[in-house]
């Protein structure tokens, strides 16, 4: 006779009641996590449209260092644009050339400056290299004379106007 081992019973414990939220706990949770999920939603739109921006102003700048090495020979050009040459052919030649070279740099972004002499100096756009007193008070802070122009590349100055200005 074989001997049967004794069987273990097993003791199920009732469940114990959980007790559940009621229905204004599961509205206010709802409230929050649609309040958390807004914010979330606009905090990631205000990335995209930064970051867009961002983009944007790089590609407007990108070429800004080539564009400011260049602008001493724009400035050099004009000099010799400006002084009387004999030879016309050769002032017609130095004319083409330097249509297409400035033709090039505005396609490029870069925006000359319009500075004239009689305007209100403004330290935010010029650069005053010397001031020299005026002769009447109208000319009291304004332009006397302009010494190199100014250029912007998009919204961004990247050499200012120098200028003579009265006291």
């Amino acid at each position: 006779m074989t001997k049967k081992k004794p069987t273990k019973k097993k003791t199920v414990k009732a469940p114990t009641k959980k007790k559940l939220p009621s229905l204004k706990e599961l509205k206010d949770n709802l409230i929050i996590e649609q309040d958390k999920y807004i914010r979330l939603f606009a905090e990631f739109e205000n990335y995209k449209r930064r970051t867009a921006k961002e983009r944007l102003d790089l590609y407007k700048t990108a070429g800004k260092e080539v564009i400011s090495s260049l602008l001493p020979v724009l400035d050099d050009f004009k000099r010799a644009m400006s002084s009387e040459s004999n030879a016309q052919e050769e002032d017609e030649g130095l004319r083409l050339i330097f249509n297409k070279f400035s033709e090039t740099l505005k396609n490029q972004g870069l925006i000359e400056i319009e500075v004239k002499t009689g305007d209100i100096f403004d330290p935010e756009i010029h650069e005053a290299i010397s001031q020299i007193p005026s002769t009447n008070d109208d000319q009291k802070g304004k332009v006397i004379d302009i010494i190199q122009e100014g250029y912007k590349l998009g919204d961004s100055i990247i050499a200012f106007p120098k200028v003579v200005v009265a006291q």
